[in-house]
């Protein structure tokens, strides 16, 4: 592979270089301060008094060295020795004790406000639209909320911190030095402006380097995430080499973007260094020069303290130089965390909207037009009626929409055209959580926590008796199965359960939850003929008084409905009774007459 060449590492020429800070870095920095750090601002000032405590103890070790050299070469006091000493050894005793409490203090500031942030990104997270997680990966989302949140503590409570410590020693320091010589110190600082130089060319290469680490780190942890999921296929199939070739390549961009970068962001130092030699030469040159220059009062005590002072700003300007340089990649991760923030959910509730309705009446889709982004129109004018207290079922091929019809009943999408009523109030003109609140859920993708499953059914109604938990668990005979592993976890999204303990899981949920509409989206898929029967049973109780709507591809699980809809490409082609359907000799008895011949 080639290996970057220093061209590669400086950004391309352009009629106007782009600015240190762009507009939307300020926005980010500027969101960062007034939610999360403002509100320390008296904490911060005592760090910064610490740290500004710090650089006056090199300042002052500056002027007792200078009073050391005279005593020895001139006045030979052994008691004044002795005092400055003492005096050296109290100033860095005192930094020294500052490097122990700025440093836990800072550390203790920064977690607590990436802790506030992170708290503000998962409330925010938990009001985005289903279709904010239908297009971004878990990879990217736990991107922003571990590795870049904890980028940016370090850099906050760790990087920056130092920076002020380091600029307060320089900008002491120079003052000091400023002071005893102004026409030495202006010959000393002539090259300086060149580092700011130095960090805007870099700084520019360094973003883009860095949102590309950041968008290659996404897509691996995403890649891992797929591939720890996935390990039952990729075992049964032989396909480890595949995975490890994919995983491979992955950790191969990470390690080459990571070269780049920090090739990137190790030029600002040499330029430093050289620089800091040309201001050494000035000073012994210069320096000498006045001590030997009788007209001047500059002694060698001075030249030598003058020679001190600049050692001691030699590293701390280095690391503020450095400092800027890795400012640009945490703008980066700043940025990444805020994006999660600015994204809106479009499903909100409405001004106006009801706290209460009749979740009794029927369900009413009314010309109902929609589609998902990027894809044609799913439906054109549904119309579909649910009958309070009744079981209506949906049948049709993959992809003919019948999810989509309990999405829209709950809300997780908006309707294009038309409306969706129960009990005569359209859904969007109902609080959401009110709504929400309205039905009992048994999905297709079930989701299992890493707990036991009495916590398990217990989620969907936290304040339940433990009667109560029972009696849900009895209901679809996983009763026998919690006494068995008692509060052992499930592991994560509970891979120790089979497909048909996961919906029983489900289902003794709904039981719990008890809402006044049921939704059962496949809910006995994974069972066999005889748990079927059981867990129907079961649902045919829990069902009653209660609006309940069944998506099924498995037919015999709605021969028992009220009312059937067969869908086919977003539009209903047939509806009637299961006697009525069969009856009819339409697409209905195709489907149950092949699904029975597959049974025998």
């Amino acid at each position: 592979m080639r290996r970057p060449a220093l061209k590669d590492l400086l950004p391309e020429r352009r009629s106007e270089r782009a600015p240190l800070f762009s507009p939307q870095d300020r926005s980010n920095l500027s969101w960062f301060w007034n939610s999360y750090l403002k509100s320390k601002s008296l904490w911060l000032l005592l760090v910064l008094g610490m740290v500004t405590l710090q650089g006056l103890a090199y300042q002052q070790f500056i002027s007792l060295t200078e009073t050391g050299l005279r005593i020895i070469f001139e006045n030979v006091d052994y008691g004044g020795l002795v005092r400055v000493c003492l005096m050296v050894l109290g100033i860095f005793s005192l930094r020294a004790l500052m490097s122990l409490l700025v440093p836990w203090l800072s550390i203790w500031l920064a977690s607590d406000a990436v802790m506030q942030m992170r708290r503000d990104l998962v409330d925010h997270m938990m009001v985005l639209d289903l279709a904010f997680f239908e297009r971004t990966s878990s990879g990217d989302i736990i991107l922003r909320l571990v590795n870049q949140a904890d980028g940016l503590s370090n850099f906050v409570g760790q990087t920056t911190v130092g920076a002020v410590r380091d600029a307060a020693t320089v900008a002491i320091i120079s003052g000091y030095l400023l002071w005893k010589s102004p026409l030495l110190f202006l010959a000393a600082v002539v090259v300086l402006p060149f580092i700011p130089l130095v960090v805007r060319i870099v700084s520019n290469r360094i973003k883009q380097v860095q949102q590309t680490a950041e968008n290659a780190m996404g897509a691996y942890m995403t890649g891992l995430e797929e591939m720890s999921n996935g390990m039952r296929t990729v075992k049964i199939s032989n396909q480890e080499p595949v995975e490890r070739a994919r995983m491979f390549r992955a950790i191969s961009e990470i390690k080459d973007l990571s070269i780049r970068l920090r090739l990137a962001q190790s030029l600002i130092l040499p330029v430093v260094d050289i620089l800091s030699a040309l201001v050494f030469v000035l000073i012994i040159g210069g320096g000498g020069y006045l001590a030997l220059n009788e007209n001047i009062a500059l002694d060698g005590a001075s030249i030598v303290g003058f020679m001190i002072g600049v050692a001691l700003i030699f590293d701390p300007a280095r690391r503020v130089a450095s400092f800027f340089v890795e400012l640009q990649a945490s703008l980066v991760l700043l940025d990444g965390v805020h994006s999660l923030l600015r994204e809106h959910p479009s499903i909100t509730s409405k001004p106006g909207a009801v706290t209460s309705f009749d979740a009794h009446g029927d369900i009413v889709f009314d010309a109902v037009d929609f589609h998902y982004d990027g894809k044609p129109q799913l439906f054109d004018g549904l119309d579909l009626t649910f009958e309070s207290g009744k079981v209506t079922a949906i049948v049709g091929a993959t992809g003919s929409g019948k999810t989509t019809i309990l999405s829209l009943m709950a809300r997780l999408y908006e309707v294009e055209g038309g409306a969706v009523r129960i009990g005569g109030t359209p859904v969007d003109r109902i609080e959401v959580p009110v709504l929400r609140q309205s039905f009992s859920v048994v999905a297709q993708d079930i989701v299992i926590f890493n707990a036991s499953i009495w916590e398990n059914i217990r989620y969907v109604r936290p304040e339940a008796s433990e009667a109560e938990i029972w009696d849900a668990a009895t209901k679809v005979g996983i009763d026998s199965l919690i006494r068995e592993r008692g509060d052992a976890p499930l592991g994560p999204k509970g891979a120790q359960l089979s497909g048909g303990q996961k919906q029983r899981v489900a289902i003794a949920r709904a039981f719990l939850r008890s809402a006044p509409i049921l939704l059962l989206d496949e809910a006995t898929s994974a069972l066999d003929q005889r748990t079927e029967e059981k867990v129907r049973r079961a649902l045919d109780v829990l069902s009653q008084g209660k609006t309940t709507v069944i998506v099924a591809h498995r037919l015999s699980a709605v021969t028992h409905a009220d009312k059937i809809y067969v869908l086919d490409e977003g539009r209903i082609v047939e509806s009637g009774s299961h006697a009525e359907l069969l009856a009819e000799g339409g697409l209905y008895a195709g489907m149950y007459g092949a699904q029975r011949q597959g049974y025998h």
